[in-house]
């Protein structure tokens, strides 16, 4: 069993920047695939960003690319978000996933196909 507890959302201006963190608890997170999804009011859970296990290859929605960073540090068992250059549609809560032994392309994979969720964390965005 798998524990994903998110911290780090707030009330940013459009622009702004915030990084997220997701600790995990167990010790084989390093064995795990994990990732950044969004869900914006009235609307489906949204894959984002992603990192491999093993190797830390990476993966990003388009609407993200070149603004969101994921990275992940198996030692203190944490992924974290850096998300930069905000936009108001950036607004949503956003979750964090794990999946065990997977690679970074998790843009066709559906809720379903997700081990472990985090309860989430606020992101909003103002003009």
């Amino acid at each position: 069993q798998v524990q994903l507890v998110e911290s780090g959302g707030g009330l940013v201006q459009a622009g702004g920047s915030l990084r997220l963190s997701c600790v995990a608890s167990g010790r084989t997170f390093s064995m795990y695939a994990m990732g950044w999804f969004r869900q914006a009011p009235g609307k489906e859970r949204e894959f984002e960003a992603a990192i491999s296990w093993g190797e830390g290859t990476t993966d990003y929605a388009d609407s993200v690319q070149g603004r969101f960073t994921i990275s992940r540090d198996n030692a203190k068992n944490t992924v974290n978000l850096q998300m930069n250059s905000l936009k108001p549609e950036d607004t949503a809560v956003y979750y964090c996933a794990a999946r065990y032994r997977y690679g970074s392309s998790w843009f066709h994979l559906g809720t379903g196909d997700i081990d472990y969720w985090g309860k989430g964390t606020l992101v909003t965005v103002s003009l």
